[in-house]
């Protein structure tokens, strides 16, 4: 394995795997927090269509994904704020005519030869420094928008109706917070691809949540978590030449069943 460190690709690989797992620890934090891990997959899902329109357009596949991602993303966080009895309805509307348009545009553009999984899966052994770049602006600046707005984002994720009595732009931050993760969703096809990036944004939050008291804490926690999770998982990848997107999550979904067993554990000796 040590051999493998000192090549420039492998390194921007586990580069890519610390940036994506301070982001994705903080943004998840507020996915989880907020219960919008069913937006988080609908907006990744539908990001399939920008794959999709970029070649049938011929336009850089990042510009097709974050144009069409970001229109997305508002849609339904605009007609979920409006319907939201049928918020999952809409999601799940959006994210199937994303995959769908998706197919199509692919199945219209003659003679492509994108390779599609890796937009699906991920491909963190090719992220180039320019993508990391891009990365680390997005870590910058997400750092800081949750370290200015912290406790107006605290207030609106666990209690909205006390944030509006307050007078706090409840609405401007949920669509915000939507904005986010979409941006994020772009930056991280490379590492773990559209189909996977859910769980690299719910499963160490999820897995935080049950110990920490606090949002600052579960947020710390997550960052940790994903930060372990993508570098094991990278890995494993490279020792056994397998994909690394699928590789991490499978190292991250091992990390979330073991927290379960240890927490039924730890309750079963408390009661006995």
């Amino acid at each position: 394995m040590g051999e493998w460190l000192h090549l420039a690709f492998v390194q921007n690989a586990f580069a890519a795997a610390v940036l994506a797992g301070v982001l994705c620890g903080i943004v998840g934090t507020y996915v989880v927090a907020n219960r919008m891990g069913y937006m988080a997959g609908g907006i990744a899902h539908a990001a399939y269509g920008g794959v999709g329109l970029a070649f049938f357009m011929k336009i850089p596949p990042m510009v097709g994904i974050l144009g069409f991602t970001g229109v997305a993303a508002m849609v339904m966080g605009v007609l979920s704020l409006r319907e939201r009895h049928r918020a999952d309805t809409v999601i799940s509307v959006l994210w199937a005519f994303g995959m769908a348009l998706g197919v199509l545009l692919v199945d219209l553009t003659p003679g492509y030869g994108a390779d599609l999984m890796s937009y699906l899966f991920g491909s963190i052994l090719t992220v180039s420094r320019a993508s990391l770049a891009a990365m680390a602006a997005l870590t910058a600046s997400v750092l800081i928008f949750t370290a200015l707005f912290h406790k107006e984002l605290l207030a609106v994720s666990y209690d909205e109706h006390f944030a509006r009595v307050r007078g706090l732009p409840v609405t401007t931050f949920y669509l915000t917070l939507i904005a986010i993760i979409a941006l994020t969703v772009v930056v991280l096809v490379q590492v773990v691809g559209l189909i996977l990036v859910i769980a690299f944004l719910t499963i160490a939050p999820y897995i935080a949540e049950k110990s920490s008291r606090s949002l600052q804490s579960m947020m710390f926690r997550s960052v940790f978590y994903n930060i372990v999770f993508g570098a094991v998982g990278l890995g494993f990848s490279l020792a056994l030449n397998v994909t690394s997107g699928a590789a991490i999550i499978c190292v991250a979904a091992a990390g979330y069943f073991a927290s379960v067993a240890m927490s039924a554990v730890r309750q079963r000796m408390q009661n006995g």
